[in-house]
Formats: structure tokens, sequence, C-alpha cells
């Protein structure tokens, strides 16, 4: 009897361990495992087995592409990804990896092909306009790349990616306005990663270039929200006159502030200023503008004012990790139809 109740209970775990065996997100996860560890052979090993139960299963299909092209496998890579614009559950991912593989291998038309084909069926991603932009960028299409990177910016206002590439590339022209606004849109953003510290050292130099005459002049504004904001930032300008510092960009920033907002409801809604009045408002500003350009221009002299400004900084910091930023629809304002 105890000898019939063991091998039940043993045939019983060997159909559990088979029935997990097959299970399709068990093998995606422990696929995903191996791909995390450098794995990729036993990743695709798994991933293989997994298809020949569930053959039309696009996220594995999407995981064996994606492995395939980390191990540099571009053939088999794109064998697997190829039909992927055909599939009704296409998604933006799958047209991600497929124009990555093609950027691998410098097909630069077909890269093209799939990202115009992925923004006709996915015309609201910010990612697939960013990736868009880079990739025409890379080709020294900057022309187009900043096309890509306004209009993911105007449908998909929250995602990051388009802000540091546009702020990056105005802040080479003579439009410096957008530069500082899309770069100050990104640190609200994506105030924690790698990018971070660029785009603050970039603000920082772009402030510096910004006030030089040439700038001021609004020749290059092409909207009515970009004169108005030029015609304020230009009688703060004496404020400057001893150079561009942290402490006296903030204080163009309070009096800029105070000047956009005369009238309860100004002109032109804006996310970005309506944060700042707020940081103002509640004593926060100085500590926000420290965090933006004391690190950027002098790391001990910024580290010596949060020490002599501890609580005002904590109140910042402890703001800033328990808020979201997010952008409403409809504040997209540089185009030349004056929005």
């Amino acid at each position: 009897m105890k000898k019939s109740l063991f091998f039940l209970l043993v045939f019983a775990f060997v159909l559990e361990v088979n029935a997990q065996d097959q299970d399709p997100k068990a093998l995606q996860a422990t696929a995903k495992e191996y791909t995390k560890q450098g794995d990729y052979n036993n990743a695709i090993l798994v991933l293989n087995r997994a298809l020949e139960k569930n053959p039309d299963n696009l996220e594995l299909r999407k995981d064996l592409a994606f492995t395939y092209f980390l191990q540099r496998d571009y053939t088999r890579a794109l064998e697997q990804a190829r039909n992927f614009p055909d599939r009704k559950d296409v998604d933006v991912q799958s047209f991600q990896i497929l124009a990555m593989i093609y950027k691998a291998v410098e097909e630069r038309k077909e890269t093209e092909r799939v990202y115009r084909t992925a923004l006709k069926k996915f015309p609201e991603s910010g990612a697939l306009y960013n990736e868009f932009g880079e990739m025409l960028a890379s080709k020294n299409d900057n022309a187009e790349a900043i096309r890509q990177w306004e209009k993911g910016i105007e449908v998909d206002p929250n995602y990051s990616g388009n802000y540091f590439n546009a702020a990056k590339f105005y802040s080479n022209t003579s439009e410096k306005i957008w530069s500082l606004l899309y770069g100050e849109i990104f640190l609200n953003l994506e105030s924690f990663s790698r990018r971070t510290p660029e785009i603050k050292t970039l603000l920082l130099e772009t402030y510096k270039q910004f006030f030089a005459p040439a700038n001021l002049s609004g020749v290059a504004a092409k909207s009515e929200f970009a004169k108005a904001y030029l015609e304020a930032m230009k009688r703060q300008a004496s404020i400057v006159s001893s150079g561009v510092t942290p402490e006296s960009i903030s204080a163009v920033r309070t009096r800029f502030i105070l000047d956009w907002y005369q009238k309860d409801t100004p002109r032109f809604p804006f996310r970005l200023f309506d944060m700042q009045r707020q940081l103002l408002k509640e004593g926060m500003f100085e500590a926000y503008d420290q965090w933006i350009f004391g690190a950027a221009q002098d790391l001990n002299a910024f580290q010596n004012w949060t020490g002599t400004h501890a609580d005002e900084y904590t109140k910042f910091t402890t703001l800033q990790k328990s808020r979201v930023f997010k952008i409403p629809s409809g504040q997209y304002f540089n185009t030349v139809s004056g929005r």
C-alpha cells in the first residue's frame, strides 16, 4: 500500500513538472533568465521548444528574434521577424525589433520602410518617432530627424526620448528656446537616469548662449508662444549682465514666472511653467534650480549649498520623488501657425 502511494506521488510530480515544462509562459520565463545571463544558446533552445507547441505565439517569436539579434545571428533573427508587419496582432515592439535588425545589417531603406509602416499603424507612438529620428540623424538627415522628434513630442507628450534628442538638436541652432524648454521637460520626465547629467550641463551651457543679443532677437521664433517667451526673457536679461551663473539663472527664471503669470490665466497654458510657479509658491524653486544648474556648474559648490539649505533641499527632493510630472495634451506650441 505504501509503495503504491509512493509511486502515485512520484507519478503526479512527474506529470506536474511535465505540464510546467510545456507551459509557454513558464518556458518563456526560463528563456528570459538564460538571456539575462548571456546564455543565448539555452535561451534559443527553450524558445524553440515552446514554439513547437505554440507556433503562432507573437511574444515567443519576438523573444526568439531578439535573442538571435543579441547573439548577432542576424540572418536567423530576420527569419523570425521579417513577417511581423503582416500579423494582425503586431505591436510596437515587433516593429522595433525588426527595425533594430535591419539597422544592424545597415539596410537603411528597409529600416525606414519599417518605421514608416509602423507609424501608419501606431501614429501616436513616441518611441517609434524617437527611434526613427535617431536612425535618420545617424545618417546626417537632421532636418527629417527633428521633424520626427517634434511629431513624437506633439502626439506622445510624456515620452521622454524625443525631448532628449530635440533639446540636443536645438542647442546647435538659433532656436535655443526649444533646447531650454525641451531639455527641462526631459529632466522632469526622466529625473534620475544616466542621461540626466548630460542634459543638466546642456541646459547650463545653452542658457549662457541664449542671452547673446542674436539669440534674443526673436528672428528664429516661429510661433506666438515662442515670441511671447522671448519677449518675457528679454525683460530679464539685465540680471545676467555680469554673467550666467546658477544664482543669476534662478533670478531670471523667478522674474520670468512672475511676468508670465501677471494674469491668473496665462495666454499659453504650459505645464512646465505651472510646475515652476508651484515650486516658487512653496519656497522650493531655488532648490530646484540648484538641482539643475548648481550640480552642472560646480559640484563642490552645489554640495555646500545643499549642506547649508538642508531642509529646503530635502523638501524639494521628497516632492520630486513622490510626484509624477505629466504634460496634458494640447500644449504643443512649436508650430508656424502660432500655437
